[in-house]
């Protein structure tokens, strides 16, 4: 079957693969020169079980009242005349009860930690290096008060098979010879089981394998503009560059599917979540990172990947612009002064801002849509890179008709 991959971010490089795999005709479509060129750019390059915690909670309530007057939160809802948002924002509000959030919750872990596993499986078939490290992550917080609160918020994963581990000061330094005779954090979390890599070397890499060894088509520089009905399926993808026609399609376009989608009769529950990083290379190597690493009480995530330092942060819920101002990566720049000092080459940083795709439960939408021959795999809001390799293969399961590893019911479209 001859079937067209929407988007070439991580969710739809990695779909693209296991449906070749499966001996697909398959083609992938992208408007941008390359893959991994708008959300899956300048992600914090965590591969994280740890990071399963749906973000509607209680507590997400208070955050988000908080951030109303306050600008120096990682977490910022900025009030705007746009029904998408207030809708979303509803439905948002319904998952935020403690029992919501432990079901969202499970059904990330359970995505996250099937995908983990399959993206180490899709590196080890092809061959591709991607700056991927097995050290873990460590969380780390500023006060014993913090400390204690994550310690007893951290059962849910403990008791579904992740390795966390509480430490010290001592411990931390140990782990991470980075925060060595430092005293500005009073402990952490440490997940050995997790890993980092660079998400947009991941994707162009294999999506460059998948050409060559599987003849996968690339159509980058092309931008689908709508998709044509004919007796109920879609018969093609309309794009700047004329019609690509398939047997089936597969939306994975992050933030931008609701659009594509509400063209077709289908409305998504995805909006957009901005976020910051920059990408800096060390001047003293020796001084790096050796895992990843999480500042909980700023927010910002770290992981390195060869002599480069990725660090980002916020989530801003502003629309579907990708400006960005000096004082938005303020506290990123901030933490990593404090951290590696002139270790980084600051003036030679790259600055990004991209859309995570977020469903008010904060779990993806994966598997058969409405319309018969169009596929979803959407809305992994901000652990896209660490749920792409899962949710591709739960896809493909999908579209071959097979039993998948993992029950696809939690990720189907209501």
């Amino acid at each position: 079957m001859r079937i067209a991959v929407l988007g070439a971010g991580a969710i739809g490089v990695t779909t693209a693969h296991c449906l070749a795999a499966d001996g697909h005709e398959v083609v992938i479509v992208d408007r941008r020169e390359r893959a991994a060129m708008e959300t899956s750019f300048g992600n914090a390059g965590l591969i994280s079980p740890s990071d399963a915690y749906a973000w509607a909670s209680p507590d997400a309530l208070k955050m988000a009242v908080k951030s109303l007057y306050r600008s120096d939160l990682g977490i910022r809802y900025k009030l705007r005349l746009d029904p998408a948002l207030w809708l979303w924002s509803l439905k948002f509000l319904t998952q935020c009860t403690h029992a919501a959030a432990h079901r969202n919750t499970l059904k990330k872990l359970a995505l996250l930690t099937y995908s983990k596993e399959r993206v180490n499986a899709i590196a080890e078939e092809t061959g591709i290096a991607y700056d991927g490290r097995k050290a873990g992550i460590l969380y780390c917080f500023r006060s014993a008060e913090g400390l204690a609160a994550a310690g007893r918020h951290m059962s849910i994963l403990s008791d579904n098979g992740i390795r966390l581990e509480i430490v010290d000061r001592d411990r931390l330094a140990e782990i991470e010879p980075v925060l060595a005779g430092r005293n500005d954090f009073a402990g952490g979390i440490y997940s050995p089981d997790c890993q980092t890599g660079d998400g947009h070397l991941f994707c162009n890499r294999l999506a460059a394998w998948n050409a060559e060894h599987r003849g996968v088509e690339l159509r980058y520089g092309t931008k689908v503009e709508r998709l044509t009905v004919e007796s109920g399926r879609i018969a093609a993808a309309l794009t700047d560059r004329g019609p690509i026609t398939a047997d089936a399609f597969v939306l994975a376009l992050g933030a931008e599917s609701v659009f594509l989608a509400r063209k077709v009769g289908l409305r998504l529950p995805i909006y957009p979540v901005k976020g910051f990083s920059i990408t800096a290379p060390f001047r003293d190597p020796g001084r790096g990172l050796r895992m990843g690493l999480v500042d909980e009480d700023r927010l910002v995530a770290m992981s390195r990947f060869g002599d480069r330092l990725r660090a980002a942060s916020s989530a801003v819920f502003d629309g579907y612009g990708t400006t960005h101002r000096t004082e938005d990566f303020r506290t990123i720049l901030e933490t990593v002064r404090s951290l590696f000092g002139d270790a980084v080459d600051y003036d030679a940083a790259i600055y990004w801002a991209g859309l995570r795709p977020m469903t008010p439960a904060s779990v993806p939408i994966i598997g058969e849509s409405a319309v018969p021959n169009l596929y979803l795999n959407v809305g992994h809001g901000h652990v896209g890179w660490s749920m792409c390799a899962g949710s591709a293969q739960l896809l493909a399961d999908i579209v071959g008709g097979r039993t998948p590893e993992i029950p696809a019911e939690p990720y189907r479209a209501t």
